[in-house]
Order: structure tokens, then sequence, then C-alpha cells
């Protein structure tokens, strides 16, 4: 399975979990909360990120699970 990150979409049927540059939903969900855990679990399995969007299909909140090269300076 290849690492793509995972975005929260609005779908038809509720909400779609769904790998970046995938044409098919990895998974449909009743509510944004059902979708959001169910990507986050993909995105931390995978070490990527999790980009959810809102009903206008704009990104609202994202979340990196990557190691990231440049972490912030605390």
């Amino acid at each position: 399975m290849s690492k793509r990150n995972q975005h929260v979409t609005p779908h038809p049927e509720g909400w779609a979990v769904q790998g970046a540059g995938s044409q098919r939903a990895t998974s449909v969900h009743s509510t944004q909360a059902e979708a959001i855990n169910r990507a986050r679990e993909i995105a931390r399995n995978q070490e990527t990120e999790l980009l959810i969007h809102g009903r206008d299909g704009r990104i609202r909140e994202r979340d990196s699970y990557g190691n990231d090269p440049y972490p912030p300076k605390g």
C-alpha cells in the first residue's frame, strides 16, 4: 500500500475518507466525526497527513502524522 495523504470530504452518502489521488473513497461514513476518526487512524499508520474539508470542499483543518524533517523549534 502506498503512502497517501488522507482527505475527509463531503460525499452524497455523508462523508468520505479518500487517499490523495484516488478516484474512489476508502470508506464512507454517516458523520464527519466518524470519517475523521478513520482517516486519522490511516494517516497515523502510514505516517502521512490528514486533511479535513468542510461542506464547501475547502480544507478547514490539517494534521500531520509523518516524520517532519523540520519540526518547529520550541
